[in-house]
């Protein structure tokens, strides 16, 4: 068993903390403000990660990078067909310490699956209204050959009953990835925001965090964003704190949400209770699955975006 304590690093401002585990995939595991923890907690201890585990074997917790796939899949490339496994590759190895200071820290992941490596760059600033969590990445193709890739944030912010969900005005439907026990209508392939049809009749809002125990899984996705729908927010009312995810919709033109009170992993033990704002280069989870959105890397090539979070203290 890894314990958190053990191989952290810790950057903070004021009455913020953050504690990464570069050991375990550069996990940020912690953001606390005063003593208010403000992601999903471990399901499991904290332990060794395989090549080939699902993400629900594990801790399934915290604010990890998935890439080069969320969904676990198969890919064709010019060095033949690739496996990626579930979630993707970087969850699952050491990252390397590249820079670290008291406010901000830079790690590199390496990709097994295709070859890739990710530097990621968090800084913590205090603001005028609470703290800045600004994150800057870095993918590079790391071989001879042209390399496709997809990348999704994959945070998972503790939320309760009362929490609020929002979205640009705009926006006034979102695609369906998955939804646990067929829960929302799935007859266009898409559920209106912010009142979305139940299979069995009946409305929901998806905006508000429902109570423990009630089995809502949901994931689902919306874009290509314009210019001005670059941000999502939560507002948890008890917490004290509204966290606003902001990006540069050029460069991460999607959005995926993950809505989930005790919705999963599927089966006995401990659930997730949480709302997952995940900036993504793609409106589906694996990678094997192509559209306009698909990208490739020429050999040695660079991609680079940003990706910042904001916690507005209530």
């Amino acid at each position: 068993m890894i314990g958190a304590e053990e191989e952290n690093v810790l950057i903070q401002a004021g009455g913020c903390r953050l504690t990464i585990l570069p050991k375990l995939g550069g996990k940020i595991a912690s953001i606390r403000v005063k003593e208010r923890e403000l992601l999903q907690a471990p399901l499991a201890p904290y332990g060794p990660r395989t090549r080939t585990m699902s993400f629900d074997a594990g801790d399934a917790s915290g604010w990890d990078e998935c890439l080069p796939s969320v969904a676990a899949c198969t890919v064709e490339t010019a060095q033949g067909p690739a496996a990626v496994p579930d979630h993707g590759d970087l969850w699952r190895v050491a990252w390397q310490e590249i820079a670290k200071n008291a406010n901000s820290a830079t790690f590199r992941g390496e990709c097994f699956s295709l070859p890739l490596t990710l530097l990621r760059t968090i800084t913590l600033t205090p603001t005028d209204k609470g703290y800045r969590i600004h994150a800057d990445y870095k993918v590079t193709n790391t071989s001879a050959r042209e390399t496709p890739w997809a990348w999704s944030a994959h945070p998972g912010y503790a939320a309760e009953e009362g929490d609020i969900l929002s979205l640009p005005d705009s926006i006034k439907a979102l695609r369906i990835e998955w939804t646990r026990n067929d829960r929302l209508d799935k007859s266009n392939g898409t559920a209106a925001w912010p009142i979305a049809k139940l299979t069995t009749g009946g409305e929901t809002d998806l905006r508000v965090s429902t109570k423990a125990h009630s089995g809502v899984g949901d994931k689902l996705f919306v874009g290509p964003l314009a210019a001005k729908e670059n941000w999502v927010a939560l507002e948890r009312p008890k917490a004290g704190v509204r966290l606003r995810v902001s990006f540069d919709a050029a460069a991460t033109p999607y959005l995926g949400l993950w809505i989930c009170q005790d919705g999963y992993p599927e089966g006995d033990g401990i659930k997730q209770h949480c709302v997952a704002m995940e900036p993504t280069t793609a409106p589906v989870d694996s990678l094997a699955i192509t559209g306009p959105w698909s990208r490739t890397l020429a050999p040695g090539e660079s991609y680079f975006w940003p990706m910042t979070l904001d916690l507005e203290l209530l």
